[in-house]
């Protein structure tokens, strides 16, 4: 980590700056009016892969090609995104008051915010417009079937995408952030894209997304069991949240998911919340047959909705308050 800086406008410390992304995320979100003239980072790197898939995914071709073609367009998206963080944070270390635009370059690699509104735009739109207008909104957020849930489906599948995206949207990159700056933050965020886009398995996607998934699922290993521990803690500071539910829940249902790594912050919420997550669910073209997590209620509602919205905003600021406490054990480990 870089100490502060001896002169005027010289760069803060790493954490330092990372509290601050999290700040100007809180606050900003999205920054729509910012991207309206200039392209989003993770529509640049969608459009990368997306580019890279329709050249190397041959689907005439056998699965060993296509794998080692999968593993081709990781390594080459991962150069770039060292590469551009690379150059990003050496700008920002090297020109006077250049650090902040680290600050919103790392910001927009969170989702604090927008995530907080999409899950209560479905609230909101299953109170005030009904069940199609819930499903329009839980459609914007989740891959399933919109189509094949009830209300209840509805409310828990926002519930549950808060969980999962708490992990990957907002801990996961943060940790990134701390082990290696800037670099480590963009590269998790590509990989975590180039999972989300080709990390299905289905006959399209099964080999040549193979190092795709295998690679998120490593990235995430900490920071899922990291964010179930602060769901965990949040519960207690939540409405009607249990956190001795929360950690039992989590540490005997985590593994209902099929991700080895979402079952622990999405155990954690149905154990705080008293709810049943998960179970049986419909993806076009695909049904899964999934294990309830949680013992509690599996007939969500909107009321639910915004009681896990309550435990999320706990869990961001007792995620920003342990960047705050790293900052400090630093300070004292260097004095």
């Amino acid at each position: 980590m870089l100490p502060f800086g001896t002169h005027f406008g010289a760069a803060p410390d790493a954490l330092l700056m990372l509290f601050m992304a999290l700040g100007v995320d809180a606050v900003l979100g999205e920054m729509n009016w910012l991207f309206r003239f200039v392209p989003h980072p993770v529509v640049l790197i969608g459009n990368a892969i997306a580019g890279l898939e329709r050249r190397l995914n041959r689907t005439t071709l056998p699965d060993g090609d296509r794998r080692l073609r999968g593993f081709v367009t990781v390594g080459l998206m991962l150069m770039v995104a060292v590469g551009v963080g690379w150059a990003i944070a050496f700008v920002a270390r090297s020109l006077p008051h250049a650090w902040i635009f680290e600050v919103f370059a790392a910001a927009t690699l969170l989702a604090q915010k927008s995530l907080f509104h999409h899950v209560d735009d479905v609230a909101r739109a299953l109170e005030a417009k009904g069940l199609e207008a819930g499903r329009y909104a839980v459609s914007r957020i989740v891959g399933r079937d919109p189509q094949s849930l009830d209300e209840h489906g509805v409310a828990r599948a926002a519930i549950e995408s808060l969980a999962e995206n708490f992990s990957d949207a907002v801990v996961a990159p943060a940790f990134w952030y701390v082990l290696f700056g800037l670099p480590g933050l963009v590269a998790y965020k590509v990989v975590n894209t180039l999972d989300s886009m080709i990390g299905h398995k289905n006959d399209r996607y099964r080999a040549f997304g193979f190092a795709a998934a295998r690679l998120d699922d490593g990235m995430n290993l900490i920071p899922a069991r990291l964010s179930g521990l602060i769901v965990v803690l949040a519960a207690a500071f939540a409405a009607r949240g249990n956190p001795w539910r929360a950690l039992t829940t989590m540490i005997k249902d985590w593994r209902h998911h099929r991700s080895p790594n979402s079952g622990w912050p999405e155990a954690a919420m149905a154990g705080a919340l008293g709810l049943a997550l998960g179970g049986p669910r419909k993806y076009p073209g695909l049904i899964v047959d999934e294990k309830w997590i949680g013992q509690g209620r599996a007939r969500a509602t909107s009321a639910d909705i915004d009681r896990a919205l309550h435990l999320f905003s706990a869990a961001c600021l007792l995620h920003a308050g342990l960047v705050v406490l790293l900052l400090w054990i630093q300070s004292l480990l260097a004095s």
